[in-house]
Parts: structure tokens; C-alpha cells; sequence
């Protein structure tokens, strides 16, 4: 079969569902002017207001008028309890990549772009209110979240917009320009957002390296190091909305992304005999990422439809040299590139209704298909710069998979309090690999999952939850590459299979102090074929399935405001946690953590006051050494101490916001301990240490925001 063949066969499904979905949208157009089934549309939207008013807390926008807020990503920000958890535009299909914010009470239909990005863009005075609820309230794709929040817009008519200048200075005493606005246009029923920004950004590192024999200590290398890093993420946004009502939209959105990283590194290396070298490690790195896609939604047999489509593309172009040099003749090293593009397509067909025999109810499917094609050169530099190809396992190869998920949520209140939602989804995946090697699987999962949610007196809040969860695999790990920063290689794995997992979840909330929060948090987990590190048959660690682990952890959330206390227009937010990951090492077979970053505790601290022209604060957080554990290493990271930031705003005007950030006011370093073992960790100690530490340092950033327009109905 011919390459164009393999790329049109798995597509065929897709195009089949989306012609159906187009028809079924025509049809749906035609029913919309149906005015009977507005008035029933109308009907409905208000008992289902009713039943679900007293599960959700509401804040006006006069509430945020303290924090005085430029935008909806401050609201949100500053909502009592509210952790704003980012929408993730690597998952594959729709369902999974949804976060924790609705807009108006659907979600958005871009998936690539954050919802920093989408919340950033709407301005503040456009927010009417916000309203924090269990995520049931919210459709499937929430189900099992403790909190959703409610971003609801001013349906008013006219123009307004954001435009935010700022400049940082690093601690060399270089500066790092940025600007970015936004316009949201209101007119009828429709709403126009654009927004662009520079994207501009970057830190310049100093620090050492000290690698030692483990024996006796004795050092075998020392490196000084500086790195230069540029960042250049500009992107251009814009999107369009059609709204008579929640089960009567359209939604159109746009993004164009390109992206630029740039890392030079200078390295001044004494080695314990040999010669002095001042080596140099350079990283180019460029991606463009583009998305289109959008949906509608109409009243169909006393509930609603709605329709998703979406195409993103994602085009990776990363060039990596390491260059070991003795008195500026190049001795050695390796060179590096990467050509990948990652293409997505999917459809989507959902139909609720918020009384159907006494149940809430949703059903639907959708179909998405992805491909990524690679391609890796590794490239040994011998003197003068001589390039030698370096083979690796799997460096040329093309992943395409079919998958397919379709759902049914039941929701019904048992009491005045106490609500029940269930849950059962069925996925599909057809994943096929070739190149440099060939693999072809078919998988099929239920994930049925049971929500139970509480709302008792005096605002006491208690939800649970039971599911079942798969994880998805990540294209990039069935691909070898190199770490030249790092001086390793990372096999790649075709054999990968999805992690499997059981969730429990408990949540227990009440407010404190007035506008104050107090919320718990347990988990438990309970993961098969759990994703982590393996030893491949080329002998390379790579990711790969390892077996049963699991995963408990609590968090405790305090948020409140302190007048009750004496303390006026001051707020206190502190948060913190403790988990535990444990997994049967197939190296040593002890038990160990998870590999990854996930730390046994952590805990962060934000104090601030909000004045009438004036606020102030700072946030001081820390978290506990995290590690992964590779075939031949251990390698963990931390702080050396607290990392601590700070800032100062003024407002001299209604419209005009003065910011100074503080970042790094305390000198917070990071550091990072490997250990390293020959011929892998089935021997009991390591043959060397490295220690890395590198410091950012202190950075100021001042930044003018000024509004403009007069839609909208927030207070000023």
C-alpha cells in the first residue's frame, strides 16, 4: 500500500461522520426558526436556572472591583478557593482538554490555546459575573470536577479592549520588551475578539556544575556556566460568536502561533586532567502552530445538539550543536536536528437534555485523527567539526492513530442537597507505527465513572467521585533523541501502551471569615500499566510501561479575606499539600516514587491588600525534591530555599493600571543532584555525581495596562 493510501484509509471514517455532521447542521438551521421550539428552549433554560441556583456560588463583578482588574484572567485569578487548572491542547480528540472555565456557560471551542490566553482577552468590565459550581452543572466534559467556574459576559452592545506595554530588566541589566492588546466587539448578537501579542521573553542563567567521584569525592570536572535564553511566542487570535441563548450559538475561532527559542550556553570546563575547555551549547528552536475550528448548537427534541469541528497543525524545526573546544579549535561534539509535524482533525455530535425522565441527561461521540511524522539526524563532530551519523534506534517514523470515544452522562438531585451523576464512556484507538519500525495495535476502554455532590448548610460543601481514567500516549515518546544539554540519549518505544487508572476523589468546602474559603482535598489512585522508565532491547532508557502503582495525596486550600479580623483590605491565600507515589522499580525491584515531577509536599503562601488607588503583596512558595529514575540515573530537582516574588500596582485613573513586578527576591536557586550507576542501577552505588546549580536572580518588571471603550456593565 502506498503512503498516500495508509493517510486516506484511517480518514475515510472521519469524513463519512463529519458529511453526516454537516448534513445534520443544515437540518438543524432549519429548525431554528421554529418559534415553538423557542418558547419550549426558553422554558427549560429557566427551570434548569432554578434547579441549579442553589448549588453555585456567585460573585458580581462588583466583588473584584478592589483587585481592580485589567482583564477576566485577574477575575478568575482572585475567585476565593478557584485554582485555574490550564486546558491541555496535547491531548488527543475534544473531551479530554477541557479545563476548568466555561464562557457563558459552554466551553470555549479553541483547544490549542490556553485558557490564560482566552480569559486574557476578554476585558473586565465585559464580566457581568462569575459563578463557581460543581462540574456536572457544566456537561460531560466536566463531569467529576470539583469546581468549574462560570465566566458570564455583558450581552451589551459596543467596543472594548485592552493594550498592555512592559519592559523587564534582568539582573545583567538587559531589558526584554513586550506588547500585546485585545479588542472585543459587541454588536447584537454577536461578539468579535481579537488579540495579538509580541510574545516576547527570556532570563540569562549563571551557575556550575560539579561532578565528582562518588567514592571518595574526589572532583573529576567543574563547569562554569552562563545561558542566554530568548523566548518569541507571538500569536494573532481571533474568534466569533453567535448567542440567542445556551442551546442556540455558534462559534467560530482562529489562531496562528509561531514560535522561536534560542539558548546559547558558555562553558568554561577544568576537567581533573586534560585540557581547559570552553565549550558551547547553542538551541534553535522553531514551531508553528496553527488551529481552526468551531461548533453550533441548536434545540432538538426538548434538549439541544451541538456540533464541534477542529483542524490544528503543529510544524517542529529544533536544531541542537555541541561544540568541545580547546583554545577555540573545535575538538569534538555532537549536532542535532529534528523535522516533525504533528497534524490533528476531529469531529464531534453531543445531544443534552435537562429533564429527560426525571434525569439530566447527555449523550454523544466524537472522532478524531492524528498523525505525526519525524524525522532525527544525530551527528558526531570530530576536529575541525567533522560530522560522523550516529544511528539511532528509532529516529525516522510516522504514528497515526484513529480514535474514536463515545459517552452517556445521567444526572438527577436525590434531595434538595444531595445530587447523583453517572457516567459511561467508551473509547477506541487504531494506532499504526512505521519507519525505522513497525508496530499496529487496536485498543478499547469503558472509563464509567460516579459523582456524588452535597450541599449542606451554611454553605458546606462535600463532593465525591470514583472513575476510571486512560491515559493517552505521547507520540513524541515512541522516538529516539538526543539531550545534548543533559549528554544522553532517550530511546524510543513503539511497544508504549496507555496507563490505566481508578480515582477517587473527595472535596470538602465551606466558607470562612465572609468571602472566604476552606476547602480539603484527598485522592487516591489506583494505576495499571503505569507509563515510567524501561530498559528497551538496544539497551537505551525509554519510556515504557512499568505495572501497578498508586497514588495518595490531600491538600488544604485557606483563602479569606481578613477584615473580621482586624485587618483591613487584606487577603490571605495559603495553600499546600502532601502525596505519596509508590511503583515496583524493574530494575531493582524496591519500591520507589513515580518518576516525574511529583513532589511529596509542597506549600505556597500569598498575602496582598487592595487599597482604593493602591494594592500590594507578595507570594512565597516552596515544594519538595522530585526525581526521575532512569535505567542508568537518578536525577532530582529542587529549591535551595523558598522562591519568593512581590509586586506594587497603582491606579491613577479608571482606566490606567501601573504594575511593578519583583520576581526572585530572595535569590532562589535551583538545583538539580544526579546520580549515575554503570552498568544501570541494579548495582548498589553510583559511580559519579553531578550537581548542577543555576540562578536567574532577581528581575523587575513594569507594566502599563490602559482599557478603552464603554460596553459592558462593570462597575468602574
Amino acid at each position: 500500500m502506498s503512503e498516500g493510501s495508509q493517510i486516506i484509509a484511517p480518514i475515510l471514517p472521519f469524513s463519512r461522520a463529519f458529511l453526516r455532521s454537516a448534513s445534520l447542521i443544515a437540518l438543524l438551521a432549519a429548525m431554528a426558526t421554529a418559534p415553538a421550539a423557542q418558547a419550549q428552549d426558553q422554558t427549560l433554560q429557566a427551570a434548569a436556572s432554578d434547579t441549579d441556583a442553589a448549588r453555585r456560588t456567585v460573585y458580581q463583578a462588583d466583588f473584584f472591583v478592589q483587585f481592580s482588574p485589567n482583564n477576566a484572567l485577574d477575575i478568575a485569578r482572585r475567585v476565593p478557593g478557584f485554582v485555574l487548572e490550564q486546558s491541555n491542547g496535547d491531548v488527543r480528540g475534544f473531551s479530554g482538554a477541557a479545563g476548568n472555565v466555561v464562557i457563558n456557560g459552554a466551553r470555549p471551542s479553541s483547544k490549542s490555546e490556553s485558557l490564560d490566553a482566552i480569559l486574557a482577552r476578554i476585558p473586565a468590565k465585559r464580566v457581568l459575573r462569575v459563578e463557581l459550581a460543581s462540574g456536572d452543572a457544566f456537561g460531560s466534559d466536566y463531569a467529576g470536577k470539583s469546581q468549574v467556574l462560570n465566566v458570564v459576559m455583558s450581552q451589551a452592545g459596543g467596543i472594548d479592549g485592552n493594550v498592555k506595554a512592559r519592559a523587564a530588566r534582568l539582573h545583567d541589566g538587559s531589558v526584554i520588551a513586550g506588547l500585546e492588546a485585545s479588542v472585543l466587539i459587541r454588536s447584537g448578537n454577536s461578539t468579535y475578539n481579537i488579540s495579538a501579542s509580541g510574545g516576547r521573553g527570556g532570563q540569562v542563567e549563571v551557575g556550575y556544575d560539579d561532578v565528582r567521584r562518588f567514592s571518595d569525592g574526589v572532583r573529576l570536572e567543574f563547569r562554569d556556566k552562563v545561558n542566554d535564553i530568548d523566548v518569541y511566542e507571538p500569536f494573532v487570535a481571533a474568534s466569533w460568536s453567535h448567542e440567542h441563548g445556551s442551546d442556540r450559538a455558534e462559534h467560530l475561532n482562529l489562531r496562528y502561533a509561531p514560535s522561536h527559542l534560542t539558548l546559547f550556553q558558555r562553558n568554561h570546563v577544568t576537567p581533573a586532567a586534560g585540557a581547559v575547555r570552553d565549550d558551547r551549547l547553542e538551541q534553535d528552536y522553531r514551531t508553528n502552530g496553527y488551529e481552526l475550528g468551531g461548533d453550533i448548537s441548536r434545540p432538538l427534541a426538548g434538549g439541544a445538539i451541538k456540533l464541534v469541528a477542529l483542524a490544528n497543525r503543529r510544524a517542529r524545526n529544533n536544531f541542537d550543536v555541541n561544540f568541545n573546544r580547546v583554545a577555540s579549535a573545535t575538538i569534538g561534539g555532537f549536532e542535532q536536528r529534528q523535522i516533525a509535524r504533528y497534524d490533528e482533525v476531529l469531529g464531534r455530535a453531543s445531544w443534552s437534555h435537562p429533564k429527560l425522565l426525571g434525569f439530566s441527561a447527555e449523550l454523544g461521540g466524537e472522532v478524531a485523527y492524528n498523525r505525526l511524522k519525524n524525522a532525527t539526524e544525530l551527528f558526531l563532530l570530530g576536529p575541525g567539526g567533522q560530522r560522523t551519523r550516529i544511528d539511532l534506534p528509532i529516529s525516522q517514523a510516522i504514528v497515526d492513530e484513529l480514535r474514536t470515544e463515545s459517552y452517556l452522562n445521567l444526572g438527577r438531585a436525590l434531595t434538595g442537597s444531595l445530587r447523583l451523576d453517572a457516567s459511561l464512556a467508551f473509547e477506541t484507538s487504531r494506532l499504526e507505527v512505521s519507519g525505522d519500525t513497525s508496530a499496529r495495535r487496536s485498543l478499547s476502554f469503558l472509563k464509567p465513572g460516579l459523582t456524588l455532590d452535597w450541599k449542606g448548610k451554611h454553605g458546606l460543601h462535600v463532593q465525591a467521585s470514583l472513575r476510571r481514567q486512560v491515559a493517552q500516549l505521547d507520540f513524541y515518546d515512541f522516538i529516539s533523541k538526543a539531550e545534548l544539554n543533559n549528554d544522553r540519549v532517550t530511546g524510543g518505544n513503539a511497544d508504549l501502551v496507555p496507563q490505566r487508572s481508578w480515582e477517587a476523589r473527595l472535596t470538602i468546602d465551606r466558607p470562612v471569615l465572609g468571602r472566604g474559603i476552606l476547602k480539603l482535598e484527598l485522592g487516591h489512585d489506583w494505576v495499571s500499566l503505569l507509563a515510567d522508565r524501561v530498559l528497551t532491547v538496544d539497551g537505551f532508557d525509554a519510556p515504557g510501561n512499568v505495572g501497578s502503582g498508586r497514588r495518595k495525596f490531600a491538600r488544604l486550600t485557606f483563602d479569606a479575606p481578613l477584615d473580621k479580623l482586624g485587618i483591613r483590605a487584606t487577603r490571605l491565600k495559603i495553600e499546600g499539600g502532601v502525596q505519596q507515589t509508590r511503583v515496583r522499580d524493574p530494575l531493582t525491584g524496591a519500591m520507589r516514587d513515580w518518576s516525574g515531577f511529583r513532589p511529596a509536599w509542597d506549600w505556597s503562601m500569598e498575602l496582598r491588600r487592595d487599597l482604593k488607588r493602591w494594592s500590594y503583596g507578595f507570594n512565597f512558595s516552596r515544594e519538595a525534591r522530585s526525581a526521575f529514575f532512569r535505567i542508568d540515573e537518578i536525577d532530582s530537582f529542587s529549591n535551595n530555599r523558598p522562591y519568593g516574588s512581590a509586586f506594587v500596582v497603582l491606579r491613577p485613573d479608571l482606566r490606567t493600571t501601573l504594575r511593578l513586578d519583583l520576581d526572585n527576591v530572595i535569590d532562589t536557586s535551583g538545583e538539580r543532584n544526579r546520580l549515575f550507576f554503570e552498568p544501570n542501577r541494579t548495582v548498589a552505588l553510583p559511580f559519579a555525581t553531578e550537581f548542577r546549580h543555576r540562578n536567574s536572580h532577581f528581575a523587575a518588571t513594569f507594566s502599563i495596562n490602559r482599557t478603552f471603550g464603554a460596553g459592558g456593565a462593570a462597575p468602574g
